[in-house]
C-alpha cells in the first residue's frame, strides 16, 4: 500500500475550497507525525528540557503533558477518532515508551528550512526525516533479532501502510499575519467568541498578550509584580498562550477533518457519532 499523506493545518486552510467526493475510511495500524508544536506531544520537552507548568494542560490532562495547550492538539483527536494510543515523542526514552501504533518526530519550534542559531529548536523537518529514517533503520534491525519485541514497535508492514502526517511551516511563515490588518485576521477565523486573544496571557482584550511575560509566568514590569493568568472558559478562545491552539481550536480543526468532507480522497466518519463519544470527552464538564 502507498503511504498516506495527511497535511493537518494545510487541511485546515482551504476547506472552503476542496470538492465532496464518496469517502473512504479513515483507519491505519500506525501513525508517523512530523511538525512543530501544533503537533509536538513531549518532544521538546524531552529534546532540550524546555519547561512546561501550570496552566499547561489544565483543560484535559489537568497538568503539563509537554503540549503546546490547555489540552489535546489535533493529532491526538484524530490518533483517539482511530482508536490509537496519543503518540509518543521520538525523544522520549522515560518510562520506556511504546511506539507500535507510531512515532511523534514533531517538536515545539521545529521549521521547514534548516535550523539556525537564532532558532528555538534544532529538530527542523530535515532533522526529523532522518530521525525517522534512523528509526526504522533500527526498528527493522531489533525485529529481525528478536521477535518478541513486535509487542513495542511497528512491522515493516506498518511503515508501508501507516499514515504519514505532517504539520510544519507555522514558524516558517510566522511573519505573515504581519502584513494584515486585525479586521483581515479576524475574517479568516471561525466564530469563537474571542478569535485573537490569548486564553493564557496579560494585557487584557483585545490581544491579551504580551512578549515581555508567558503563560503562566509572573515578572515584574513597570515595577509591579504580575502573572500571565489563564481564562476560565477556553473554549471560547481560539488563541491559547499568544502563539499555540487552545483545544477548542483544535477539537474544531479536526472535527473538519473527520467530517470527510474537505480531503483527497476524503475521510468517512460519523462526526455526530464522534462528537458524542469519549474522543471529546472533558473529564472537567463531568
Amino acid at each position: 500500500m502507498a503511504m498516506k499523506i495527511l497535511t493537518l493545518q494545510t487541511i485546515a486552510l482551504i476547506l472552503s475550497h476542496l470538492p465532496f467526493i464518496s469517502p473512504i475510511n479513515f483507519s491505519y495500524p500506525v501513525v508517523f507525525n512530523f511538525g512543530d508544536s501544533n503537533s509536538d506531544t513531549g518532544g521538546l520537552a524531552a529534546g532540550i528540557a524546555f519547561p512546561f507548568g501550570q496552566p499547561y494542560g489544565k483543560t484535559y490532562f489537568l497538568n503539563p503533558a509537554g503540549r503546546f495547550c490547555d489540552g489535546r492538539l489535533i493529532i491526538d483527536f484524530l490518533m483517539d477518532s482511530m482508536g490509537l494510543p496519543f503518540l509518543n515523542p521520538y525523544l522520549d526514552s522515560v518510562g520506556a515508551p511504546s511506539f507500535q501504533k507510531g512515532c511523534n518526530f514533531a517538536t515545539g519550534g521545529s521549521t521547514l528550512l534548516p535550523a539556525n542559531a537564532a532558532s528555538m529548536s534544532p529538530f527542523s523537518f530535515g532533522i526529523q526525516v532522518s530521525e525517522f529514517i534512523r528509526f526504522k533503520t533500527r526498528v527493522l534491525q531489533l525485529l529481525a533479532k528478536d521477535k518478541r519485541l513486535k509487542k513495542s514497535l511497528p512491522s515493516e508492514s506498518d511503515f508501508r501502510q501507516g499514515l504519514h502526517m505532517f504539520d510544519v511551516v507555522q514558524n516558517d511563515l510566522d511573519g505573515a499575519f504581519n502584513s494584515r490588518s486585525e479586521d483581515q485576521v479576524v475574517a479568516l477565523i471561525p466564530g469563537f467568541k474571542q478569535p485573537i486573544a490569548a486564553c493564557c496571557g496579560y494585557g487584557g482584550l483585545p490581544l491579551n498578550f504580551d512578549n515581555r511575560i508567558a503563560c503562566g509566568e509572573t515578572k515584574i514590569l513597570n515595577g509591579t509584580s504580575m502573572t500571565a493568568t489563564a481564562c476560565n472558559n477556553t473554549s471560547e478562545y481560539v488563541n491559547w498562550d499568544g502563539n499555540h491552539y487552545t483545544e477548542a481550536a483544535n477539537k474544531y480543526v479536526s472535527s473538519q477533518i473527520l467530517s470527510g468532507n474537505y480531503t483527497d480522497p476524503p475521510l468517512s466518519m460519523n462526526l455526530q457519532f464522534l462528537l458524542g463519544s469519549d474522543l471529546f470527552y472533558n473529564p472537567n464538564t463531568m
